[in-house]
């Protein structure tokens, strides 16, 4: 049903309108009314009206100032202006407005319902559009959200130039121009609760941390397994200290409303430059890799990362030795779920007060053979023997120096996730597989979505968009759309089918979603292409 607003300061004429016209019968739900147009436009917001028909000459906000107002808002409302002037020049503002009808009063209801009348097939007409465009970008809402990892990746690699990064920020809508910048690594990981209870909560926090988001401030970037990123911006180095302290108070405060999580966040030094992002990224990534060796939910200052524990005393005492820093699990963990680029960062927090012990040939020496083990036992519960990981390169040399133990324990990591990904890699490839399959038998399905794919192989659907990705080149919904368009222009060339049929064929209940889709991707609609037009200039 569609809605209409009424704005009139005369109370006679307004309730005359109001009255004298049986509004649902004739398809429309009267939904407000006020006696000018500043009293109305806040009304307008909260009803979102259709169609506005307001008097022209109203006190405090006249019909023109607050038709102004609703075509920045509301663009798609269409507005009725009535007065009982005739001069030409109120006319053309109207018009350059965008006011759909300008009437004459007084006007009788049954005068006004056949305006009314006039304007509904264009409101429904509209309001079809948007909701196909909509559609359109829930859908590929996957495609931008990919897109942004890549434009991340380029950021803080340094791998383009500054003039390169604004222009693809600006394609992605993310605004990147600022004098300070500093890069924040946040990841929330389940403390008690089930996946499926974690991954409602998930759902949740994003949602509570997209409605702070201020882009004049901030961007956020997901990582996939890795959490988000969050890149502040700011004019000073002062303000952008304060709006990232600030901002991720508001963090914590979301994280804290959730029990059974738990996050921790790794802040980088500022930069003045955009090209200097990636050492602010790199700094945030050396904090954050003091996530393997807490248990606490905390976030950590690079800039407080204090080096004023590792001493130049060549001396070892064994007394002075944290034994407790040396915990096995602190490997096993971070071969599950570090990162190589990780790596470095691991073993300088994991050597971190007890570096003079490195310093100890013998206590290398029990180093050594640690790693080893740990790596060996790791590469083992995978599956893979240590002849086929090609382990005997890394057999332990107990006569290695200092620094050619701490190489060797970064190397033999780096080999343990080498390893592992090369496994998952495996494994992801039969999944990926599996989905293709899926996709060939139900592709025709109107409800096949990456939702119910991930259920159908049992994974959770951010991780399977991400594999997805990966291992194909492509999104998940960009593949699927793909796939369907081209059974579309089989069917379209090698059948007498309608439109409308082959719609239903490939996937899509709606025909006039399926012309939008096809255009939009093709270049061209169906008919064209049917009738071998290669543009839609043609």
């Amino acid at each position: 049903m569609i809605k209409v607003f009424l704005v009139e300061d005369e109370f006679v004429v307004r309730e005359g309108i109001k009255k004298n016209i049986d509004w649902e019968s004739h398809g429309y739900q009267f939904c407000g009314e006020a006696s000018d147009g500043e009293l109305a436009f806040p009304l307008i917001k909260k009803e979102m009206p259709d169609i506005v028909i307001t008097d022209i000459r109203m006190p405090f906000m006249d019909g023109l100032e607050l038709s102004k107002l609703i075509k920045k808002e509301m663009p798609w409302v269409e507005i009725i202006i009535l007065t009982g002037f005739e001069e030409f020049e109120y006319a053309k503002e109207g018009i350059k407005i965008g006011v759909a009808r300008y009437l004459s009063k007084p006007i009788s209801g049954d005068d006004l319902i056949s305006e009314l009348n006039a304007l509904s097939e264009k409101i429904e007409q509209n309001k079809k559009e948007r909701e196909i465009k909509e559609k359109y970008l829930n859908e590929m809402k996957e495609d931008t959200i990919n897109e942004k990892k890549l434009f991340f990746e380029k950021l803080v690699t340094g791998s383009d130039s500054a003039a390169e990064l604004i222009e693809m920020g600006e394609k992605l809508s993310v605004k990147l121009s600022s004098l300070w910048y500093n890069v924040v690594l946040i990841k929330i990981e389940a403390s008690t609760h089930s996946h499926e209870e974690f991954s409602e909560r998930l759902v949740k926090i994003d949602l509570k941390t997209e409605e702070i988001l201020d882009d004049e401030y901030v961007n956020m970037f997901d990582r996939d397994l890795e959490g988000k990123a969050f890149i502040f911006k700011a004019d000073t180095k002062e303000n952008l200290e304060k709006i990232t302290s600030d901002y991720i108070g508001k963090l914590i405060n979301i994280f804290n409303e959730f029990e059974g999580i738990k996050y921790f966040g790794g802040i980088g030094i500022p930069a003045d430059k955009m090209r200097d992002i990636p050492k602010s990224f790199e700094t945030a990534n050396q904090a954050y890799t003091r996530r393997f060796f807490t248990k606490e939910s905390c976030f950590v200052n690079s800039s407080d990362l204090s080096t004023s524990d590792v001493s130049i005393n060549d001396e070892f005492n064994i007394e002075d030795l944290d034994i407790k820093q040396f915990d096995r699990s602190k490997i096993r963990e971070f071969l599950k779920l570090g990162d190589g680029a990780e790596t470095e960062y691991f073993i300088e927090e994991f050597l971190r007060g007890n570096n003079n012990a490195v310093k100890s040939q013998i206590f290398r020496q029990y180093l050594i053979m640690d790693f080893y083990f740990c790596v060996s036992e790791f590469i083992e519960s995978l599956g893979v023997s240590k002849e086929d990981a090609g382990l005997s390169e890394y057999k332990p040399d107990i006569t290695r120096t200092e620094n050619e133990a701490r190489e060797y324990f970064i190397s033999i990591i780096n080999k343990g996730i080498e390893i592992r990904e090369k496994n998952i890699t495996g494994h992801n490839n039969d999944i990926i597989d599996d989905v293709k399959k899926y996709i060939d038998d139900n592709y025709a399905d109107d409800e096949l979505s990456l939702n119910s794919i991930a259920s159908h192989v049992n994974f959770s659907p951010n991780h399977l968009s991400m594999v997805f990705s990966q291992q194909t080149g492509s999104t998940f919904i960009k593949y699927l759309t793909d796939y369907r368009m081209n059974k579309a222009k089989e069917l379209l060339k090698c059948t007498n089918k309608r439109s409308s049929e082959i719609s239903i064929l490939v996937g899509y209940k709606d025909p006039h979603y399926f012309s939008y889709l096809f255009k939009k991707t093709q270049g061209m609609t169906p008919t064209q292409f049917r009738g071998g037009k290669i543009s839609e200039e043609d």
